[in-house]
């Protein structure tokens, strides 16, 4: 009888998260069996507790959740610094997958995720609470099919910037 230890491990089922953008349109419409499907998107850079409970807020107002992550080079021109993102965005990825309240994780390259929504068709759009939800286009577009948009409130005192700077202060 063979040792459960010695067996060859698989990779972590949450890597099956991760889709790319092609395969994305297909993937969500078979997460529409769950529920209306919930659409959000960021850098998440350095996660930490404000991402986790904006995430699992999202993921309340719908079936599924649809996390599109900034690429590298999209990050980079939000100009949060030259540095930035400090995470690739293929380990960004993972960890962002690997959260209980995401069912789908795929990246975008433009500068806003409005293509990428006009393609996926969410049900429910979701930023974060410093959003005016009516002066996004994401918003119009959403509305477009009968869809909607939410401002979900930031967890005061958790910013990735302001977690950066103070790691680099103490360094």
């Amino acid at each position: 009888m063979s040792d459960p230890a010695d067996a060859p491990l698989s990779p972590p089922d949450f890597l099956s998260k991760i889709v790319s953008r092609q395969d994305a349109p297909a993937r969500v419409q078979a997460l529409r069996a769950l529920g209306p499907v919930v659409f959000t998107n960021g850098v998440f850079d350095v996660l930490h507790k404000g991402h986790a409970s904006y995430l699992a807020q999202a993921r309340s107002l719908g079936g599924s959740l649809v996390v599109a992550l900034n690429t590298d080079a999209s990050a980079r021109r939000l100009g949060k610094g030259p540095d930035r993102p400090l995470n690739a965005e293929g380990d960004r990825a993972a960890l962002i997958a690997a959260l209980a309240s995401v069912s789908l994780v795929t990246g975008f390259d433009e500068d806003t995720p409005l293509q990428l929504i006009g393609e996926l068709r969410p049900d429910v759009l979701v930023k974060g609470g410093d959003y005016d939800m009516q002066r996004l286009p994401e918003t119009a577009l959403v509305e477009s099919w009968g869809g909607h948009a939410r401002a979900i409130p930031f967890v005061d005192g958790y910013s990735t910037t302001a977690l950066v700077s103070k790691i680099r202060a103490q360094a």
